[in-house]
């Protein structure tokens, strides 16, 4: 948890925080995005996993 502040994105003129990673659809968990080997968002907790672009074969 020693890196909770590079989750949130803090807005200066409005005074809101925002989230930068997506939220797990089944879950409700941060989820975590990988670049390799392929370009992914993963949920730790309960596996659900969302590939981006090309799929690989």
């Amino acid at each position: 948890m020693a890196h909770v502040h590079k989750l949130y994105e803090y807005d200066y003129e409005t005074g809101k925080i925002r989230l930068k990673n997506k939220k797990c659809p089944r879950c409700g968990s941060i989820m975590a995005h990988h670049k390799k080997p392929v370009e992914r968002w993963h949920c730790g907790k309960c596996g659900y996993t969302e590939f981006i672009g090309k799929a690989r074969r």
